[in-house]
């Protein structure tokens, strides 16, 4: 992750609260926070070795659903969605 570091120093005789308003002015100016909104929920490409490895599974589970289905083991369960 990025480094989302704004500077502000405390002025003489200036309280906490002013200090704490103007770093968050600051903060939202620098365009740090819409970029680190934007950056949540990012997921990154997957790489080739993981396509790949997910392709070998899903042919692997074909393959023995098919085999289950032509010898007659092949027990059909309903299938449900996953829940989030």
């Amino acid at each position: 992750m990025k480094n989302f570091v704004v500077d502000v120093k405390r002025r003489k005789g200036e309280s906490f609260e002013s200090l704490l308003r103007r770093y968050g002015r600051r903060l939202q100016q620098s365009g740090k926070v819409l970029e680190a909104r934007k950056l949540r929920y990012h997921a990154s490409e997957p790489t080739k070795n993981k396509l790949k490895a997910s392709a070998i599974r899903r042919n692997e589970i074909r393959d023995k659903r098919d085999y289950l289905a032509r010898i007659g083991q092949l027990v059909d369960e309903p299938r449900t969605m996953k829940k989030r």
